[in-house]
């Protein structure tokens, strides 16, 4: 359905793309040129405009995040994305094709911009508010629900439940099924003499009369990938509250989910809760995105750009690396390992190989300094970073990013979760051949120093952006250039 209703708005868009051009060059002919026209079309840049110009407006769409959650548009907003599109949209044309124009006055450019972003806004607005409205009104009357898992079992669950499906708009939570907190003894000690007995009674058994009980909050994971989950609420007790960070650490690493807590007056007062609609039921709303949507989308297409020029231009150091690799110790020239990345599914990073071949016989182990199991180049290698650029290839796949915390194996993850559990929020994004951690502390030769490197990628987290990747490459190349690598 959502390739579907996609389909629906690139096709409405280039349609509106196609109009405003051939109203806009009508428009030029009639209206603004002196001597006007007989013959309004037979210029040849209004055919190759009919090609070029609703590429770069569906181009710029897609920068803007604009086919992302086609089915939870809301129409308001939709107003103001579009008419921000527009504006960027125009002046880019104004820039590039009108700005040349030969006019008798600037005011027939002034009038040009504006019968354009007049025009374009509001063809563009038109069909999609035709879209988003027969969308919302399927919603409504639950044509369309969004697959949502329910966490608590007991009255505030049940409650929570009820106010939604009793809701004046229905919202679309389409509720597979609720999963219970985990009652296992560390949790029950974590609880301030809160025993099993009296989690257990927490249980309500109204819950299963409307909804399957599916696991517990162990099974999260498995869950969420089964029944495609979209949507998790979570409805606690007030003894079971001391258990949402980490139910937050877990559902961050799975997916790109919505996630809403159910709020309690504290939350009211200093104003966590998000207000969606005047009819819907009040929630504390996770945002799982880090950045603006126009940033996810210059951060890819920056690392494309920079693995292609790097692949392109360093090919000779790949050359030359490749063969003192060969001949400097026996065995392949490339090393490939599995690793954890964006919501911890595992992939294949590329290095060159700077280990003697079955340096790991004896089981998975971490790199110290005077490690005889590097080899004299492979020791340059790390130094200098040498032995990382063939994971451009990664982030060509789209596997890793230029910047991003460093993939671990599920080995040590498992080994730092135990210390660590807020590591499984580096998870939300790819992982990178550079980080802040990488920076600032520079390889790991042990889980300490693993645990001790995440405060530096957890606030990169917390500073995500283009600048901070920017600042982050520069930082890395310097210690390149020095030799400084660790």
């Amino acid at each position: 359905m959502k390739k579907k209703q996609t389909l629906k708005y690139i096709l409405c868009d280039t349609l509106a793309a196609l109009l405003s051009w051939t109203a806009l060059f009508a428009f030029r002919k009639l209206v603004l040129d002196p001597v006007p026209s007989q013959l309004l079309f037979d210029d040849a840049n209004y055919y190759l405009g009919l090609v070029v110009i609703p590429a770069g407006w569906l181009a710029l769409y897609t920068i803007l995040g604009t086919y992302r959650n086609v089915l939870r548009k809301a129409r308001l907003k939709e107003l103001l994305d579009t008419l921000l599109a527009s504006l960027l949209g125009s002046v880019v044309i104004f820039f590039i094709l009108l700005l040349d124009d030969s006019v008798v006055s600037y005011r027939q450019h002034y009038l040009a911009f504006l019968f354009l972003l007049l025009v374009h806004f509001t063809l563009t607005y038109l069909l999609r508010l035709i879209i988003t409205s027969q969308t919302v009104r399927r919603v409504h009357t639950r044509q369309i629900g969004f697959p949502t898992l329910l966490i608590g079992s007991g009255s505030k669950a049940l409650h929570t439940y009820l106010d939604i499906e009793n809701q004046e708009t229905y919202s679309g939570n389409l509720f597979i099924g609720y999963v219970q907190i985990e009652n296992s003894k560390s949790e029950t000690e974590k609880s301030d003499g809160t025993d099993n007995k009296s989690q257990q009674s927490s249980l309500n058994p109204q819950l299963t009369n409307v909804m399957p009980l599916l696991g517990t909050t162990d099974d999260l994971h498995r869950l969420i990938d089964e029944h495609h989950i979209e949507e998790v609420i979570i409805a606690l007790e007030d003894n079971q509250k001391h258990l949402i960070n980490s139910i937050l650490q877990h559902l961050n690493a799975t997916a790109d989910l919505i996630i809403k807590i159910t709020p309690d007056a504290r939350d009211l007062i200093v104003g966590s809760v998000k207000q969606e609609s005047i009819f819907h039921s009040p929630f504390i709303v996770i945002n799982n995105r880090l950045m603006s949507e126009w940033q996810y989308s210059l951060k890819r297409i920056s690392d494309v750009i920079i693995a292609l020029l790097a692949m392109v231009l360093l090919s000779p150091v790949y050359l030359v690396t490749a063969i003192i690799v060969r001949c400097t110790s026996p065995g392949p020239v490339f090393y490939a390992q599995e690793r954890i990345g964006l919501h911890g599914r595992p992939f294949r990073m590329h290095k060159f190989r700077s280990m003697y071949v079955d340096a790991e016989q004896a089981g998975p182990a971490l790199s110290k300094d005077d490690d005889p199991r590097i080899t004299p180049f492979g020791r340059f290698m790390r130094k200098v970073r040498l032995d990382e650029i063939p994971q451009f290839y990664n982030v060509l796949r789209g596997t890793m990013s230029i910047v991003g915390p460093r993939p671990e194996r599920q080995y040590y993850i498992d080994q730092i979760v135990k210390r660590a559990p807020e590591y499984l929020l580096l998870q939300r994004i790819k992982p990178g051949i550079t980080s802040w951690g990488q920076v600032k502390y520079g390889y790991a030769s042990s889980v300490d120093e693993m645990i001790e490197r995440l405060r530096y990628d957890l606030l990169y987290l917390d500073n995500m952006s283009i600048t901070t990747d920017l600042k982050i490459m520069v930082y890395t190349a310097k210690i390149i250039l020095q030799g400084r690598g660790k």
